[in-house]
This record gives C-alpha cells, sequence and structure tokens, in this order.
C-alpha cells in the first residue's frame, strides 16, 4: 500500500538545510580535492574547466534531481523506491534495475574509495609529526619536511604502498569510522556528522585558497583555471573526461542521492535544493583547483603530474612554502572531511537496501557491509604491493595493464554508474508517469520544460556518449 512507508523512509532530515549539507557531503569528496585537479591538469586547465561547468548545468543537475524525485516519491531504500515509481506509473518494476546497478558500483567504489582515504589518513599522520618537529625546533612557520629533500617527500607515497600492513591498518580504520557514523542513523549520525564537518570544509578550504593566493602564482593558476583553449575543447577525449568527472563529482548513477532524497520532506523543492547541491559541489572543485595550482605553479611544477598530484607534487610543493608544515596539516584535514562525508553516504545505500529488505538492525547491518567493504577492499590495497602483478581483466579491452584497483575503478566508473545514469534518465523522461515526477520536481514554467527536455534527450544521448567512449577509447583514435 502507498501509505504503508518501510523503516528507511521514516526517517526524516530535520530541516531543508540538513538535507543541503548531507547532500553536498555525499557529492563533495575526493572527486573534487584529489580527481578535479587532477583532470584538470591532464586535460589542458581551461578548455576542461568550461566544458565541466557546462555538463554539470547540462546533465549533471537534470540527473541529480531525477534521483532525488525518485528517492522521495518512494521514502523507501533506493531499490525499493524505483520499483514503486514504476509501479505507480503503470511500469514493470524491473526498472528498479538502474539502482540495483547503482547500488552494487557504490558498494565496489567504497572498497576502493577507503584504501585512498587511508593514504588521506597517513599524510596526516606524517603532516601532523612534522608540524610538531618544527614547532619543537622554534620554526612553526617553517616548511612542509623542511628538514627532508624533496625527492624524500616524493618518497612517501611509495614507501606508504610498500608496506601492506599500514596500508590495510589505515583502510580498516577509515572503514571503522564510516560504519560508526552510518550506525548512529540519520539524523544521530549522518546529519551530525554532515553539520559539522561541512562548515568545517569549507572554512578550511577558503583558508587554504586564500593562502594559497599570498603566496603562491595565483594569477598563473587563474589563466590556467579560465582561460580555455578551444581547440583542446573540441577534442573528443576533453569532452569525455569533463562529462565523466561531472558524473563521478556528483555521486550520479549509484543512487546517493535516491537514499538521501527518500529522508526529505514533502515540503522540500527538490529543483531548488538540486541546484544548490550542484552549484556547491561545482563551487569547491573550482576553488580546489585555486587552491592546489597557484602552489604548484609557484614552485615551479607541472600541473599534469596525474594522480601523484595530490599525494607527492603538493607535499613537496609545501616543502617551500612558507608555513607549508602547517598548511599541509590543514589541507589533508580538509581532504579527510571529504573523504568521510562521501564514504558514510556510499556505505548508507547499502545500509538503507538491507535494513529494509531483511529487517536487520542499522548497527547489524552497517558492521555487516562494513566488514565485506574491508575484505573486499584488500585486493585494492595489496594492488600496489603483493598483488601488484595480478591483472584480473588481461583478456578485456582497455583493461589488459589494470590491476585490481584500476579494474574496480575502471568498470564502476565506466560501466556501472554510467549505465545506471542511462537507464534513470530513460525511465524519468519516457517511462514515469509525466504528473507524479513533474509533481515532485517542484519546478514550473520554462523550468520544468527546460529539465523535461535535458532527461529526456540530452541526457541519455549524452550518457551513452560517456559508455561508449569510456568502453572503447580507441573509437578516439
Amino acid at each position: 500500500m502507498a501509505g504503508n512507508i518501510s523503516a528507511p523512509g521514516q526517517a526524516r532530515w530535520s530541516s531543508k538545510a540538513a538535507f543541503v549539507l548531507a547532500a553536498t557531503g555525499s557529492a563533495v569528496g575526493l572527486g573534487n580535492l584529489w580527481r578535479f585537479p587532477t583532470e584538470a591538469g591532464s586535460n589542458g586547465g581551461g578548455a576542461f574547466v568550461l566544458l565541466y561547468i557546462l555538463c554539470v548545468v547540462l546533465i549533471a543537475m537534470p540527473l541529480l534531481l531525477a534521483e532525488s524525485l525518485i528517492g522521495r516519491h518512494g521514502q523507501r531504500s533506493t531499490i525499493a523506491s524505483a520499483a514503486y515509481l514504476a509501479r505507480q506509473s503503470g511500469a514493470s518494476p524491473a526498472w528498479s534495475v538502474l539502482a540495483v546497478v547503482g547500488l552494487i558500483a557504490n558498494t565496489a567504489i567504497l572498497t576502493f574509495y577507503c584504501v585512498v582515504a587511508g593514504w588521506v589518513v597517513y599524510f596526516i599522520g606524517t603532516s601532523a609529526a612534522d608540524v610538531v618537529s618544527a614547532v619543537s625546533a622554534g620554526t612553526p612557520m617553517a616548511g612542509a619536511y623542511a628538514g627532508d629533500s624533496v625527492e624524500t617527500i616524493q618518497q612517501l607515497m611509495p614507501d606508504l604502498f610498500a608496506n601492506p600492513v599500514l596500508l590495510i591498518g589505515l583502510q580498516l580504520a577509515f572503514v571503522a569510522v564510516t560504519v560508526w557514523i552510518v550506525a548512529r542513523g540519520v539524523k544521530g549520525g549522518i546529519e551530525a556528522a554532515a553539520t559539522w564537518l561541512m562548515p568545517a570544509f569549507f572554512f578550511l578550504l577558503i583558508g587554504i585558497t586564500v593562502y594559497a593566493a599570498i603566496t603562491g602564482d595565483f594569477a598563473a593558476a587563474l589563466t590556467y583555471l579560465f582561460t580555455p583553449d578551444f581547440s583542446r575543447a573540441l577534442q573528443p577525449g576533453v569532452l569525455s573526461s569533463a562529462l565523466g568527472q561531472a558524473f563521478f563529482s556528483l555521486s550520479l548513477g549509484g543512487g546517493a542521492m535516491i537514499a538521501y532524497g527518500a529522508y526529505a520532506s514533502r515540503d522540500t523543492n527538490l529543483g531548488q535544493t538540486s541546484g544548490m547541491i550542484a552549484f556547491a559541489d561545482t563551487s569547491v572543485a573550482i576553488i580546489a583547483g585555486l587552491a592546489i595550482f597557484p602552489i604548484v605553479f609557484s614552485v615551479g611544477m607541472e600541473p599534469n603530474a596525474g594522480p601523484t598530484l595530490m599525494f607527492q607534487t603538493l607535499p613537496a610543493a609545501f616543502h617551500s612554502m612558507p608555513g607549508g608544515a602547517i598548511v599541509g596539516l590543514l589541507f589533508f584535514v580538509l581532504a579527510f572531511f571529504a573523504a568521510l562525508t562521501s564514504s558514510v553516504s556510499l556505505l548508507e545505500i547499502s545500509v538503507g537496501w538491507v535494513t529494509e529488505k531483511f529487517g536487520a538492525s542499522r548497527v547489524k547491518a552497517s558492521i555487516g557491509i562494513g566488514v565485506l567493504v574491508f575484505l573486499v577492499g584488500l585486493v585494492s590495497a595489496l594492488s600496489f604491493n603483493v598483488l601488484a602483478d595480478q591483472r584480473p581483466l588481461a583478456f578485456v579491452q582497455g583493461f589488459e595493464t589494470a590491476t585490481w584497483f584500476d579494474a574496480i575503478d575502471g568498470v564502476t566508473g565506466r560501466l556501472l554508474l554510467p549505465l545506471s545514469g542511462l537507464v534513470t534518465a530513460i525511465f524519468i523522461g519516457w517511462v514515469a508517469d509525466r504528473k507524479l515526477v513533474d509533481a515532485e520536481t517542484g519546478l514550473k514554467g520554462g523550468g520544468l520544460a527546460a529539465w523535461r527536455f535535458l532527461i529526456r534527450f540530452l541526457c541519455p544521448l549524452a550518457v551513452t556518449a560517456i559508455l561508449i567512449i569510456g568502453l572503447f577509447p580507441q573509437l578516439l583514435g
């Protein structure tokens, strides 16, 4: 019956502000601090940023609203909410496959996300020890790792990778913190964490950006990020990367917004909140670029360092900066906050489904899934040492050299998330009852017409492009 709302749907955010903070925390994560600068640096800066913003506005925001309204209408777990809307639309509940794929994808992402978050914890530890050393020596404003060479600093990450016991311990610690927050419930755990962590996150981010503007080459960063090379913008690879980053950054395709939308009250305008979440997430990504690239440029390092930018290039750059020891510590604390708010949302998707499907308590579900996430994540943690020579998908074109870590990342990002997003766009745009959907959006007039056009036509085409280009990059030559 429509009125028989199951356990996950009974919880509610205490306010619209709490929903926006929690959903923004879900979207804002290592994708903003680690992946966005990496993608921008690898794809020409300004051209990538321009395309990224366009992709957020024209593709990501419509999908964000679509996922949120599925959750708010169903007020159940992600899979049950999708099936509920399908039945009310006179369609097959099999359309809930969009949430099934998303649940599998996000749980898989969490397994290696906790490994990367463990790296952040490691650098918090080394940075904290560095600050204590600087203060003890009477030089609190010293550069990061003042007594070490740049080569020694850049060796910190390879040394971590060579220590499987430490890697696993850090991974376990992060999983445990995530489980503890989710087990405490929607208001006492997830909302409370977002209410404290997100304001602290924004405060630290602005502070580090001001520091970068004063001590770094801010003019070079502005030019790099906001002067597009239109010849690069026309390259399919740059467009594909921008589409993929918009998808990854806003946690689309995995069901996080369906899960959080289920806890939104009926008087929440989802059209407005979706815009606020997308704006906040995009702003964080760009501000992160303005925090990182001035520091990189000021010491003459290259912006296209790739995935090592955050964990090797930045610590070495802080070495030459005044107050680099303290700022380096604050930066990795910032990254920890971002990682934690996202990992909480990833775990909540599975926990909500298990508590509803099997009647398990939230505590038992959180611990059980946490153990599963940790065990599966071991293959990702060991991909950098014990299992470094294994290539689980060597028989698949494009994955011949992928380790376990790369394979899980690649399959979820290049296949499962876009596939879930594609099914969502088709379901909401073409299958779900139009009156039910329109009533949930909170949009009217031209805004509703524009969203309808984007979700029906542009989103399916764009996400199909992500799928094809992501799986068959050789098509780009």
